[in-house]
């Protein structure tokens, strides 16, 4: 049986609008697991231009991204630097305006907006259009509904959706959520996966777990 190769750009014959991103991300800031993709018909070799934006290398925050993760059409990933302080009297960005605003400027005080990594788990599917903001961490198998703008955590194999995103439901008992998170299929090999491709797309956990 052929297996897909994680290292290929595009891994769909014929079609340039779905790539994987291990093998088109450059940024040392920007983490992304084998067999991910993502799908823009202008382009998924953009992702880091389009998707992951103000992202300032002082405040230290980087994006997560695991395996086999599904990435619709202009998500937005917003780093910290998205952010503007509440807390002092004008949030407007001087520093970046003009050289004379810059070399004032202190730049230990944009330490307090950093909101920490986005980490996103494994086998998620963030709709066309989502929004996350800084500092979210989204659970394995979770789903993010078409333009939700996701600003808390997401649990593993939640469904969130609206603005801002609320969970909706959970896909599965906890019970069958515990077991999946035990049971990590996308750390399996390749191989061991294409051995188990039945169980993986059944839902059937006692299959599942039979195939460890």
């Amino acid at each position: 049986m052929q297996q897909p190769d994680p290292s290929v750009r595009f891994p769909i014959p014929g079609d340039p609008h779905t790539a994987f991103l291990k093998p088109i991300v450059t940024s040392p800031f920007i983490e992304v697991g084998e067999f991910t993709y993502y799908n823009d018909p202008d382009g998924p070799e953009h992702f880091e231009a389009r998707c992951v934006l103000q992202h300032f290398d002082r405040l230290g925050d980087r994006l997560v991204i695991g395996r086999f993760c599904a990435l619709a059409t202009g998500i937005r990933f917003f780093m910290s630097g998205a952010n503007h302080p509440l807390d002092i009297f004008s949030g407007y960005p001087f520093d970046q305006m003009a050289q004379i605003w810059q070399d004032s400027f202190d730049e230990d005080s944009l330490l307090p907006l950093a909101r920490g990594d986005i980490i996103v788990g494994h086998d998620v599917w963030i709709g066309n259009g989502a929004t996350i903001l800084p500092g979210v961490r989204i659970g394995n198998g979770a789903v993010v509904a078409t333009q939700a703008v996701v600003t808390k955590n997401v649990p593993a194999y939640g469904i969130v959706a609206g603005n801002p995103a609320r969970l909706l439901r959970l896909r599965f008992d906890e019970e069958t959520i515990a077991a999946l998170q035990r049971i990590a299929w996308w750390d399996w090999t390749v191989e061991k996966i294409t051995r188990n491709i039945a169980a993986i797309r059944s839902n059937d956990v006692t299959a599942m777990a039979a195939a460890m």
